[in-house]
């Protein structure tokens, strides 16, 4: 079984018997109709995606070699495929180099770790004709011109290097373009949002980490962290930093969304929200269910101890809690409010989509992404305002992040 994105997380396996159980009401509001001129934009726009995560579903169901599972076709149990990344009008995706924070314990993250990037590395070759890596931001703009899907990779959780400056800087050489500063469980050097504090924000060494991070041009993601954290980071940081995949707290209150203090020290900072689609993270009913649900879970790891029965266990905890799944417009509500908070500059896409078991209406996997520009349409945004929103605003902040690094190496 899966323990990952949700929270603490659970199988994306789980999505299929989750799928059925609740549906949002809309709330007076009908489906998305994508028009012609939305689509017309959509294809004209970089589409950034901030945090995929196929390449642990490679792991977990594949023989590792693309065969078994062959994303150049339509994989139904998955979110994402090629045919459908095309559809979505996808130019550039971070795909999560995530591995469990149990592996830290085993003293396997940092190996497994290296595995999950190889996963993708392995990825890209496999298909030339579709994805292209990219570690800056002009080589994802060399990818679009291609006619390629720009690839970058994000490791999800500070456990991944050990405590140690020489692993986090072998992973940047490696091509990680952003770290995620814990997942699920607190560090010694810095606090989860999903797990008790041990430094009060971040230790000394997470300092050290996050000045590390600037200095080698490495985005510093503020998602899984707790509000302490995100304020330390941002008090140490000379880059702007994102959040890969989290949502508005006030609109859902869930510890893994973005507080508004915080969004507004965001905009100071020049950094991106990118908003994430995981029903229980949007959603006011999923995200209280989902809070229950985290404390309910770390009751089951202590007394179930076979794989299986945990997973049973868990698919009989959500039949008996059923999350609203929540639509596309729950999801633009969060991007419309990070907008008025923060400003149209700090928010975009981080859909979490293969992490997460439960996705809204009209935007069940990665083809859907137009929806989002219809929306935005709807409500009376700009073309050139929604062209920020699902891209050209996490290109900036890479763009500034390779400044800042450049600046720092300057002057050593």
């Amino acid at each position: 079984m899966r323990v990952h994105a949700a929270f603490v997380g659970f199988s994306a396996v789980l999505g299929v018997a989750l799928a059925g159980l609740a549906a949002d009401p809309p709330a007076n509001r009908g489906p998305v109709v994508v028009t012609e001129a939305a689509r017309k934009l959509h294809a004209e726009s970089l589409v950034v995606d901030g945090h995929n995560d196929l390449p642990w579903e490679l792991r977990s169901r594949s023989d590792g070699g693309f065969v078994t599972l062959d994303v150049s076709r339509k994989q139904a149990r998955l979110h994402t495929d090629i045919p459908r990344l095309r559809a979505g009008g996808v130019g550039a995706q971070f795909w999560s180099a995530y591995v469990p924070v149990s592996s830290a314990a085993k003293g396997k993250a940092v190996t497994q770790t290296l595995e999950q990037i190889d996963t993708i590395h392995r990825l890209i070759a496999r298909y030339p004709d579709t994805f292209q890596f990219a570690g800056t931001a002009d080589d994802i703009l060399a990818a679009r011109r291609a006619g390629k899907i720009a690839s970058l990779i994000g490791v999800e959780g500070g456990h991944s290097i050990d405590n140690s400056l020489g692993v986090l800087r072998m992973l940047y050489q490696l091509g990680t373009r952003y770290m995620t500063l814990t997942h699920s469980e607190s560090l010694d050097w810095a606090d989860s949002a999903t797990d008790a504090a041990k430094s009060n924000g971040l230790s000394s060494f997470g300092e050290q980490v996050v000045v590390e991070m600037n200095r080698l041009g490495m985005l510093v993601d503020i998602s899984h962290v707790s509000p302490e954290t995100m304020k330390h980071a941002l008090r140490i940081t000379r880059a702007p930093v994102i959040a890969s995949h989290s949502s508005a707290y006030s609109i859902a209150a869930h510890p893994r969304n973005v507080p508004d203090d915080v969004l507004k020290l965001v905009r100071e900072n020049g950094g991106v929200i990118m908003v994430n689609f995981y029903s229980g993270f949007i959603t006011t009913d999923g995200a209280a269910a989902a809070r229950t649900f985290s404390a309910a879970y770390r009751d089951m790891k202590k007394n179930i101890k076979d794989d299986k029965q945990l997973e049973d266990a868990v698919t009989q905890w959500f039949k008996d809690h059923p999350i609203p799944r929540g639509t596309v417009h729950t999801v633009v509500d969060h991007i419309e409010h990070i907008i008025k908070t923060a400003g149209i500059d700090h928010v975009g896409l981080g859909s979490d989509y293969d992490g997460i078991p439960l996705t809204p209406e009209q935007l069940e996997d990665v083809s859907t992404y137009p929806a989002i520009t219809q929306a935005l349409l709807d409500r009376g945004y700009k073309p050139e305002e929604i062209q920020k929103v699902l891209g050209l605003n996490v290109l900036r902040v890479l763009r500034r992040a390779e400044a800042v690094s450049s600046e720092i190496r300057s002057r050593k």
